[in-house]
């Protein structure tokens, strides 16, 4: 059995403690100025000035997700000194039948007879990229995202892909993971993004952390994410206090954070928590907008309770650890108390990866390559 030490990173740190009185003002439940309503598909409902929030379908067990639309103006592409009315759409759904649908009822219903100005997309995830290439082509408008995103885009629309396929039965395969019914599935599984992704738009203009985007009257400002994907996006208006938080920030789930095939030493959870200290600056008062649940307000708490429920689901595991070493597979009911599906099963197995990683690379476990092939994570060696 080989036992690897991998380059240690310091132990993670638990969070300082807030001051009790600051603490007190943080309230303990979050807000919903739009209470229980939701947009019907395709139609919308005004947000904030100038932004629409709209929700389409999805045909997994997260059932949908939000788009948003931007009233905006830019520089007329062929008519010198004349700005051009329209919109930015963030993100797209993906490319099926009914998402197409409910675009065209946007397109006759909300866009107002204007145009889609441009296309920026917060990560490259099917949900959020899929229309991509259909919206840029149909309105002759720019695609803007992040480099790795679009690159792990254009990637997975090729085929090289996370969700399935030789390299990723092998990957999970080497974490305890040996159903071969199961793994067959997750083998067929190679063409799972561009059925959803069928192309990516050819050229783009990049997104970067800090960078100011201009939006109809709005500056925004880019602040990228770890650990959920390569390089996320989101945007943050001071003047008005408004977060478009993509997948980063959401109000009833937890994000997915997982390791994959191509990354097999990553640590994104770590990535995670150092991107949830990014946003540090909210306030109880911003209006988060998620690409899942409602938009709300109180994002101190939300982070809060994120990071407790990464530190308990990371204790929970560490106990497992002292008492024996582990597989990623091992670990799933430690993690997730429901049955799983052979779909969620995949993205359970990249986040019970994670935490062990997190675990591993911050010294508390040692991992170990077994005779049969397989890694396991038990408590570190003193």
């Amino acid at each position: 059995m080989l036992t690897e030490t991998p380059n240690r990173m310091p132990p993670m740190p638990t969070p300082p403690e807030p001051h009790a009185a600051a603490l007190a003002e943080v309230p303990s439940r979050l807000e919903y100025p739009w209470g229980d309503a939701l947009p019907d598909s395709g139609s919308a409902i005004e947000v904030a000035p100038g932004i629409y929030w709209l929700r389409m379908g999805l045909p997994f067990a997260l059932n949908h997700i939000n788009l948003w639309l931007l009233r905006d103006r830019l520089p007329h592409p062929s008519q010198i000194g004349v700005m051009q009315e329209g919109w930015t759409a963030v993100d797209c759904g993906i490319d099926n039948p009914s998402t197409r649908e409910a675009w065209q009822h946007i397109d006759q219903n909300v866009l107002q007879g204007l145009p889609i100005l441009r296309v920026l997309v917060t990560h490259m995830h099917p949900d959020h990229m899929g229309m991509a290439h259909h919206l840029c082509a149909r309105w002759q408008a720019p695609l803007w995202m992040s480099t790795s995103e679009y690159q792990s885009a254009a990637m997975a629309s090729a085929g090289l892909s996370n969700f399935g396929g030789a390299a990723t039965v092998a990957f999970f395969a080497a974490h305890g993971w040996r159903n071969p019914d199961e793994l067959a599935v997750v083998q067929s599984r190679v063409g799972y993004y561009k059925s959803m992704v069928p192309a990516v738009p050819p050229t783009y203009v990049r997104l970067m952390d800090g960078a100011s985007v201009t939006i109809g009257e709005r500056r925004w400002q880019c602040l990228s994410g770890f650990g959920h994907s390569p390089e996320h996006m989101a945007l943050h208006s001071a003047q008005d206090d408004v977060l478009i938080s993509g997948d980063m920030l959401l109000p009833s789930i937890s994000t997915n954070i997982s390791v994959y095939a191509t990354e097999p030493e990553s640590n994104p959870l770590q990535l995670f928590l150092d991107s949830l200290s990014a946003m540090s600056h909210l306030t109880h008062e911003t209006l988060v907008l998620p690409s899942h649940g409602r938009p709300f307000k109180g994002a101190p708490t939300r982070l809060q309770q994120l990071r407790a429920h990464h530190d308990d689901r990371l204790s929970e595991l560490m106990a497992c650890c002292r008492q024996q070493a582990i597989s990623g597979h091992e670990a799933l009911p430690t993690l997730f108390k429901r049955a799983l599906d052979v779909h969620q099963t995949t993205f359970a197995m990249g986040e019970a990866v994670a935490h062990l990683h997190a675990l591993w690379q911050s010294g508390q476990v040692d991992r170990r390559l077994g005779d049969d092939g397989i890694y396991r994570f038990g408590a570190a060696q003193s």
